[in-house]
């Protein structure tokens, strides 16, 4: 086993526990804290496969914003930690479909042709991605900003209160 599996494994261990402790844990300020860590790691794959790029992006943009827009939507609407259990009548149908959902992705990763050493992976030089990036992708970009621009001020909104309050 090379080094490069090794360093591969472990990302991979620390991008599937911090996805469980999104998912498992019952404060919701350490459920974000467990989201930064997956998204970190996920930016650690990028960096293993030389995405560099993609990496930066991750690390940026979700790691950071994205991140960073959920805590203070948290904070601005005072949401509570519920001790009360949050299980129902709907357990079995979400394990049934995290389940389904499971068995698809492995069989998708087995059944996919993955490049090997023979084959050529094509590079996109960063110039290239910049110029399409900023043609022809400068309107959808914009619109997600504005969309994320709209719940920050939402929550600001819900966060006031009414007069009276």
């Amino acid at each position: 086993m090379s080094y490069e599996e090794v360093i591969f494994y472990f990302v991979a261990a620390l991008t599937v526990l911090g996805a469980l402790g999104v998912v498992l844990a019952r404060n919701v300020v350490h459920c974000a804290l467990f989201l930064i860590l997956a998204l970190l790691a996920v930016a650690g794959v990028f960096i293993l496969l030389s995405a560099e790029f993609l990496a930066l992006v991750q690390v940026l943009i979700y790691g950071g914003a994205v991140t960073i827009l959920i805590l203070f939507a948290m904070m601005l609407t005072r949401v509570r930690d519920t001790p009360a259990a949050l299980d129902g009548p709907q357990r079995p149908f979400a394990a049934l479909a995290a389940g389904a959902f499971l068995g698809l992705s492995i069989l998708a990763a087995v059944s996919t042709e993955w490049p090997g050493e023979t084959e050529e992976i094509t590079l996109v030089p960063f110039r290239d991605l910049g110029e399409s990036l900023f043609r022809n992708w400068a309107v959808p970009f914009e619109i997600a900003s504005l969309v994320l621009l709209v719940a920050l001020i939402g929550a600001i909104i819900l966060a006031r209160g009414e007069e009276g309050e």
